[in-house]
């Protein structure tokens, strides 16, 4: 991507249209299993190779998308989620179903893995992730409520997909066209933070598979367990999506009040709770409390990890690798569910899931509190025994902008390296403090005796 961070509405159209799917994914798999003749496994089965084609493709593009610019692999996804999902919506047989929905998975990804660099390189990647996860959730609410209603058997869920792609389409004309011709020095760039980023990205993939292994089987529950019918399963997914509507925008407004280590550790413990209530749902008011609940806080605390993933690399690479590792644990969750569902029934696997969720909320939370996840505030930062520096900023009547305000995040140190002959060229006496001097500003170092 461009370093001048492009508007951030194309960004969030093509993340729509790319993550729409994963949305999507349990009436998707419910109407394979009701009008394909296949069981709960065969159908969740279809779902996570939609789902890992996807993920292979944001694989493929991670640290590539500056090689070939934004525009003509958005595109490329865009035309692969219209073929493939269009082609799955007009089959009639399995094998064709589940090629187009593999052709249409590996669009998505590629279109997601555009957004995600994009979003990356925004001033702000936490504020246009959470416009990305306000629309998709918006879009996926509607759907929800439509579709119950006009039947279509399993081609009314693949057609939504396809004609949400072909109306994001336009927005790719804004995302800027090719990369500059010469080597990609981005691609070939060593991955900073490689420790964090892979703690983050493990953590990722089994907390994505943990929320979708629910996710997957919440349709069944509601009929098998709690007796509801698919229209009011479909009323209920539809509220819990608008709550999370709430929620997106409530982590909007909050931003980096409370850091990201707040936001992640705590919602994820109310993630928890929430796939135990859901769970082990008897009656229609548990099953729509835990759902719910579950919604209104998993897209905010998913919003505050592709944040955090973001700004690992300003180049997106970690954006990248971090969700194509939680699209994996979106694909192998309807298994999962379906397994664990089998062997142990509902709350069994809901046990199981938030035990899962709760310890995988620790090394996480680690990461987010390493990179900078505390808010700045008095006494928070020193640098090698030095003074806090917010503390300073408010008792020495510091220059206003000279420092970060409380309460904002931390902010990164780079180190600047100078070659080894110019530090022999330079002595100690050739730096001094800038600031003013003999009624003059001196706003640099002085390097005289070079």
């Amino acid at each position: 991507m461009s370093s001048r961070p492009r508007a951030a509405w194309p960004l969030v159209a093509v993340f729509t249209a790319g993550y729409l799917a994963a949305y999507l994914l349990p009436t998707i798999v419910g109407r394979l299993s009701v009008y394909l003749g296949l069981s709960t496994a065969q159908a969740g089965l279809v779902g996570s190779a939609l789902l890992l084609s996807s993920a292979s493709a944001g694989f493929s593009l991670a640290g590539r998308v500056e090689t070939y610019g934004p525009c003509r692999p958005a595109r490329l996804g865009l035309v692969l989620c219209v073929v493939g999902y269009g082609c799955a919506a007009l089959a009639g047989t399995v094998p064709l179903v589940v090629a187009g929905a593999v052709v249409g998975g590996f669009g998505s990804g590629t279109a997601t893995a555009v957004a995600a660099a994009g979003i990356a390189a925004q001033s702000d990647p936490h504020r246009t992730s959470s416009l990305g996860l306000l629309s998709v959730s918006a879009t996926a609410g509607a759907l929800y409520l439509t579709v119950p209603h006009l039947g279509g058997g399993h081609r009314l869920p693949f057609a939504s997909i396809a004609l949400v792609a072909l109306l994001v389409w336009p927005a790719t004309s804004r995302l800027g066209g090719s990369a500059a011709a010469g080597p990609a020095v981005p691609a070939q760039g060593r991955l900073p933070h490689r420790r964090s980023g892979l703690v983050l990205a493990g953590g990722m993939l089994i907390w994505s598979m943990a929320q979708n292994a629910l996710w997957g089987v919440s349709s069944r529950i509601g009929v098998d367990q709690v007796g509801l019918s698919e229209v009011t399963i479909g009323a209920v997914f539809a509220a819990a999506l608008g709550a999370g509507l709430l929620g997106v925008m409530g982590a909007g407004v909050l931003g980096s009040k409370l850091g990201r280590a707040v936001p992640i550790g705590v919602g994820t413990a109310v993630i928890a709770g929430s796939i135990v209530l859901s769970s082990s749902a008897g009656s229609l008011g548990s099953f729509a409390t835990g759902e719910i609940l579950w919604n209104t806080v998993y897209p905010v605390v998913l919003s505050y990890l592709i944040g955090l993933a973001a700004s690992l690399d300003v180049r997106g690479r970690w954006a990248v690798l971090a969700g194509s590792a939680s699209s994996v644990g979106v694909a192998c969750g309807p298994v999962l569910g379906s397994v664990l569902s089998e062997e142990a029934g509902y709350p069994g696997m809901g046990l199981v899931l938030g035990a899962t969720t709760l310890l995988i909320a620790l090394p996480v939370t680690a990461v987010a509190l390493h990179i900078g996840g505390r808010p700045l505030v008095p006494g928070s930062v020193r640098r090698r025994g030095g003074a806090p520096a917010a503390l300073l900023a408010v008792t020495t009547g510091a220059v206003p902008g000279a420092v970060p305000k409380l309460g904002a995040p931390e902010q990164a140190v780079t180190e600047i390296s100078i070659p080894a002959l110019r530090r022999r060229r330079l002595g100690r006496n050739a730096f001094r403090t800038a600031g003013p001097e003999g009624g003059q500003s001196n706003a640099y170092a002085s390097t005289s005796d070079r």
